[in-house]
């Protein structure tokens, strides 16, 4: 008795099989696409008030506004698996002419801030938010502290010595949120396609969670209003 019919038989049907993969449509995998619009503020946003310098004093103030005016756009969760906490690197929160600078920085947990002092006097970077309660001391100019965010939240910064320094440090559990520029517009990218609940947040106050749907490689608009 031989073998060799069965043995061709299933040869025959293996290259059948392989005849009619490679004929039927490959299926592609899903693309990234992006969440984009305008957030709009209606509630009073007002810096914070500084005392000016002996070398400002009868000439105009050249120093920067805190950037009250931008948001942070983000998604109310991400989806599964698309982010693992990590280290998220090094940012920057510099103190100039008694201003935190950037007012709001948003950043991903695993991250590690830097508060470099670039005034001629002492500063003294403080918090007491749940989220990083910290204290890094008295320091000089030309010197500066760090801190590691390991956890999600929003964290208050202020300086001990100037009342009137304050900033906001958001920090996220995913890469998915994006600052407005000055005229309030936004972009969040590389956002797997689904359907999320979006918020809008300018200095403490929040707008109400709406659902975007972004398709499968293309654009979702979404614009907000804050009260």
């Amino acid at each position: 008795m031989t073998l060799w019919p069965i043995s061709l038989c299933a040869l025959c049907g293996l290259c059948l099989l392989g005849v009619l993969a490679a004929d039927s449509p490959k299926l592609s995998a899903a693309r990234n696409g992006a969440i984009r619009g305008r957030v709009e503020l209606r509630h009073v946003v007002t810096p914070p008030e500084r005392r000016p310098t002996v070398a400002e004093l009868g000439t105009p103030s050249g120093r920067d506004l805190p950037d009250v005016l931008r948001s942070v756009v983000y998604l109310e969760s991400a989806p599964r698996g698309a982010f693992e906490a990590s280290d998220g690197g090094h940012a920057v929160m510099d103190q100039r002419n008694e201003t935190f600078v950037p007012h709001v920085l948003a950043i991903t947990t695993g991250t590690t801030v830097d508060f470099p002092n670039s005034d001629k006097f002492y500063h003294n970077v403080f918090s007491l938010s749940k989220t990083r309660p910290f204290d890094l001391g008295r320091y000089a100019a030309g010197n500066s502290r760090q801190v590691r965010f390991d956890r999600p939240g929003i964290v208050r910064v202020f300086c001990d010595i100037h009342s009137h320094m304050n900033a906001f440090i958001l920090v996220f559990g995913h890469p998915f949120f994006a600052m407005t520029d000055t005229e309030g517009r936004y972009r969040i990218d590389n956002v797997p396609p689904g359907t999320y609940g979006v918020i809008a947040w300018n200095e403490g106050t929040s707008s109400d969670s709406k659902a975007v749907t972004v398709p499968d490689g293309g654009v979702a608009e979404m614009d907000f209003t804050i009260r």
